[in-house]
């Protein structure tokens, strides 16, 4: 440039990225370890997922071996006989159900052991090494998956063993991940202990978090639906939403868990975690790409921007009968319901309340997303008493999403009526299998993409949230209101959500249209 010439600079071509990540396959046989093989988790999710993925072909009987440790004395044989029950016919392929099981089966081997001594990861690391030799494997171009289907307790031992003793043992393009359950942890100290326990034991990339929402096939819409579709982009945010509900309704008690759960409660079970997740993807700015990074560090901003929950936006109830359960000690506060309003301090959502509610034995079960738009300025047709327009996702069962909308009754006279603009799944895609959650996740976790999995930064800022108000709830600072079984819950809670903006809609029921 000195000389005064011009010169051309040739750059390679911009390589326009398309909206689906594409998934380059990789060589190298695969091991899928299930550790707590003998427990229900195992049996009743991941084996099942395991089953329909290779039925589907995602997963090959050359390519792939399925090992199963638990500390349980049993044989190959007790362990297949186990999970054949729970292996369901895949859409489209019933009449070849029984032979695909029994080819399925012949891949499961099992090993027993303890989950923190040497020997019993000596064996596993034995097992899945001959697997590896005898598809004339190359020393670490293999690929280890290890699924813990166990409690967060010994997830530090079970770590620790898997990185002493079971790691793939070069990096040739290989690799080894870990996929860990939730709870992580019951507060933010908790958390952040077991995030360091596994942390020093394995980088981020490697370690995947399973919140199986995340796996659902219309919380997965989310973000197809506000970011490529037009009409949606000028209407989502505080200047034509009035609020928006975030749900999960069970028909039934904790039916035998009633232990288990009163060591959590409704807030940990599921508010914390399930719903907070669909919260970051209703309420996240538009990522960067689809790259999972670009998308976990704008959920990671939303969690930022939540303001500290006030104890007069909280209601907590307590099914009649809770503490009927053996296992439950008869003075528990422990809540089995919870409806609060989440506040995000930012330029899109400042003054929208985010009212999420969840509760067991109440009147129906659902899970969805309720979005309610202001009411219409200067509103000749006098028709805001029956209801705002509202969009809803309904997550589970049924799933649908649905415009509700207000259109003329048909007929001579000029009056409105709620109506809707309806697309039911069952209907749409009536030929189309619609995978459960766990199928989806465990097959992003052998393809490496971590964009549906909680990072730690994520999960820090989660309970960074509600630590503080659950802290107060096992103090007794808060107390849970009685509601009886198969109700709405606490009546306050429904003057909460009113109180926060809601407006119900009187004399409107949504029906799922039938086939």
């Amino acid at each position: 440039m000195g000389s005064g010439q011009w010169t051309v600079e040739h750059r390679a071509p911009i390589r326009s990225e398309s909206s689906v990540n594409e998934y380059v396959p990789e060589i190298g046989c695969l091991s899928v370890i299930v550790l707590g093989a003998s427990g229900d988790l195992a049996k009743k999710k991941t084996f099942p997922a395991l089953f329909h993925l290779y039925r589907q072909g995602f997963i090959q009987s050359q390519d792939v071996h399925i090992f199963g440790y638990a500390r349980t004395a049993i044989s190959d044989h007790d362990l297949r006989s186990r999970i054949r029950g729970y292996l369901t016919p895949c859409k489209g392929f019933e009449e070849t159900h029984e032979e695909d099981v029994a080819q399925f089966l012949r891949l499961i081997k099992y090993v027993s052991g303890a989950y923190d001594k040497e020997e019993g990861f000596r064996l596993l690391d034995k097992a899945i090494s001959e697997y590896e030799l005898s598809k004339n494997s190359t020393e670490g171009s293999s690929r280890r998956l290890f699924y813990l289907a166990l409690p967060p307790s010994v997830y530090p031992p079970v770590c620790k063993m898997i990185r002493s003793y079971c790691m793939n043992k070069s990096d040739l393009g290989g690799w080894t991940r870990i996929v860990v359950e939730k709870p992580f942890g019951r507060d933010l100290a908790s958390a952040e202990e077991l995030s360091a326990q596994i942390g020093e034991l394995f980088d981020e990339p490697q370690i995947y978090r399973i919140d199986h929402y995340l796996g659902k096939e219309l919380v997965q819409n989310l973000m197809v639906l506000r970011f490529a579709n037009r009409f949606f982009l000028p209407l989502w945010n505080r200047d034509n939403i009035s609020n928006i509900q975030i749900v999960f309704r069970e028909d039934f008690g904790t039916d035998g868990r009633g232990g288990y759960f009163d060591q959590y409660g409704i807030i940990r079970d599921i508010i914390q975690n399930h719903l907070l997740q669909v919260l970051c993807l209703v309420a996240m700015e538009k990522p960067v790409s689809l790259k999972p990074e670009h998308v976990r560090d704008e959920k990671v901003k939303v969690l930022q921007s939540v303001l500290p929950i006030e104890d007069n936006e909280v209601v907590l109830g307590q099914y009649e009968g809770y503490t009927d359960d053996p296992t439950v000690p008869d003075n528990s506060n422990t809540p089995t319901f919870a409806t609060m309003v989440l506040r995000i301090h930012n330029e899109r959502w400042e003054g929208v309340p985010f009212i999420m509610k969840a509760g067991k034995a109440l009147n129906s079960r659902k899970a969805e997303i309720r979005v309610q738009f202001k009411d219409v300025p200067g509103d000749i047709y006098k028709c805001q008493k029956q209801g705002r327009n509202e969009f809803v996702i309904r997550l589970q069962p049924s799933e649908a999403m649905y415009m509700k909308l207000t259109v003329k009754q048909p007929g001579l006279e000029m009056t409105t009526a709620q109506s809707e603009l309806d697309l039911s799944y069952r209907q749409r895609y009536q030929e189309t299998i619609i995978p459960e959650a766990y199928e989806r996740l465990i097959l992003d976790t052998i393809r490496g993409d971590q964009q549906h999995f909680v990072r730690r930064d994520e999960l820090k800022a989660a309970w960074e949230i509600f630590t503080p108000l659950l802290h107060r709830i096992d103090r007794g600072e808060m107390k849970p209101l009685p509601y009886k079984p198969g109700s709405r819950g606490p009546e306050e809670a429904d003057k909460l959500a009113q109180k926060a903006g809601y407006v119900q809609t009187h004399g409107y029921i949504w029906i799922p249209p039938t086939l």
